[in-house]
């Protein structure tokens, strides 16, 4: 399968690229912002192409042609207005949809945030973001692609424990993004993800068996 990774730079996206990368049975092409970052990726042999999700639909589409998958792993980041969080999140993930209906890309991975879906346990502080991640899944979930939906707890960059706990509905809990990588990409193929969406956070069972359990 040859993934799109949209978020490349990202502290998710790196590790994603890196498991497709040394994958077997997965190519990679990692979407990114600037050129410098670009020559960087190429520099250690990872197909890398220049968008931004500010750009239009088309730019959008032109950097996926090609590919069977994306993942969007993109965000404005903590520092960042309201209106960034506008652009990017809810309109740049929109744009990637209709991108990737474009040119056939129909496996489309998203990573949201945990409890996104239920208003009543959103974050009062970051409410922008998740009135973004919501309804942006929620455009993904009414397009016409195969979609994944992943909401992670809190994010670490500690390792991760191993194993997981997965979800409509999980406690607040925190996850390593090293793991939340690991879900994306084990989600790509696994069937039982199919037009699926789940809370992840740390808990008892390995990724693939969690995985499975989903129906």
């Amino acid at each position: 399968m040859k993934v799109l990774v949209i978020g490349a730079n990202g502290q998710i996206g790196q590790k994603l690229v890196q498991l497709l990368h040394s994958s077997n049975e997965h190519n990679v092409r990692a979407m990114v912002r600037k050129e410098e970052q670009v020559e960087q990726l190429q520099s250690q042999g990872i197909e890398a192409v220049h968008a931004s999700l500010e750009g239009t639909v088309e730019e959008i589409a032109a950097a996926m042609n090609g590919c069977d998958a994306v993942v969007f792993t993109a965000g404005s980041g903590g520092s960042t207005g309201a209106d960034q969080t506008l652009l990017i999140d809810l309109d740049g993930a929109a744009k990637a949809i209709e991108a990737a209906e474009k040119v056939g890309a129909n496996r489309f991975v998203m990573v949201s945030a945990l409890q996104a879906h239920n208003r009543e346990n959103w974050n009062e502080s970051l409410k922008p973001y998740y009135v973004a991640k919501h309804y942006a899944d929620k455009i993904l979930e009414g397009s016409n692609l195969v979609y994944t939906i992943v909401r992670p707890g809190g994010l670490l960059n500690e390792p991760g424990t191993g194993t997981v706990t997965i979800g409509a509905n999980t406690q607040r809990g925190s996850i390593s993004r090293e793991y939340v990588a690991n879900v994306v990409f084990h989600s790509l193929t696994e069937e039982n993800t199919y037009k699926q969406s789940f809370d992840l956070i740390s808990g008892e069972e390995p990724i693939q068996e969690a995985l499975k359990t989903l129906s």
